[in-house]
């Protein structure tokens, strides 16, 4: 699939998917029904020999386009949880060094709030590039220094420390998982799949001849939309930090504007 379609407004995005089928359907038609199908002797065997091979296709392909749309939803529902997840652990250890004691406190809650800040206003423009941002890998190597500077001198204090820690490798964990869904997309090989497959099932159904030919188009133009429409939904969901239902920064802003800025 083309990369600018990914940077299209997706309405028009669809329109372009749409519509190139559709050109497609119809010069196909048209072109098969006045250069082939008179060449071809017509019988009532070959009619549903023809009917046949076309439910094939179409199952098949219906079958592997259905295969590839529930992956690249399942696959955007993961990104979306992950997202979710590091804005969770980001206000869980945000909590647990609220209650050190000064001055690392507030050294500590800063700089959680500059990383927050940063994920949201520098981090997340660059993934929405396609890019894979690596200052926070700074901000997150200076906070962990500064944590563990502390020295505990009481067993409560200890038990914090030690909580703070684990939050700490947890946040690592679900950035690290968030870093690794900037790339995440359909290969090509899928997606010539989905494509190729459906200009192999456009084109089988060029071969029926029915009397009213304005008819046959418009059943193929039909056809061709729903196809279309099938694509554009793939498309949308397949870069899980591009185009119109990109995954935004809205819960690390939610941490950052009602717990950090409070």
């Amino acid at each position: 699939m083309p990369d600018f379609l990914f940077h299209l407004p997706l309405p028009l995005a669809g329109t372009l998917i749409i519509g190139s089928l559709c050109l497609y359907s119809y010069l196909g038609l048209v072109l098969i029904h006045r250069l082939i199908m008179p060449r071809l002797r017509e019988t009532e065997e070959n009619t549903d020999f023809t009917g046949a091979m076309v439910q094939a296709v179409m199952v098949f392909y219906g079958l592997a386009v259905a295969l590839v749309a529930v992956n690249v939803w399942e696959t955007y529902s993961e990104v979306s949880g992950t997202v979710s997840q590091e804005a969770s652990r980001l206000g869980g250890l945000y909590r647990d060094v609220s209650s050190y004691p000064e001055p690392i406190r507030t050294e500590l809650r800063g700089q959680l709030h500059g990383y927050a800040t940063h994920v949201i206003d520098e981090a997340w423009p660059m993934q929405r590039e396609g890019q894979s941002p690596a200052a926070g890998v700074r901000l997150m190597n200076r906070f962990q220094t500064t944590l563990c500077t502390f020295e505990p001198d009481s067993e409560g204090r200890k038990i914090l420390h030690g909580e703070a820690l684990r939050s700490y490798n947890h946040l690592i964990e679900a950035r690290r998982l968030r870093l690794d869904a900037t790339s995440v997309r359909l290969p090509g090989v899928l997606w010539f799949v989905v494509v190729f497959g459906a200009c192999v099932s456009l084109a089988s159904t060029f071969l029926f001849k029915i009397g009213d030919f304005r008819l046959h188009i418009i059943q193929v133009l039909l056809l061709s939309i729903f196809v279309g429409l099938v694509i554009t939904l793939i498309l949308a969901f397949d870069r899980p930090f591009q185009g119109d239902l990109a995954i935004g920064p809205e819960p690390y802003r939610l941490i950052r504007d009602q717990l950090m800025d409070d």
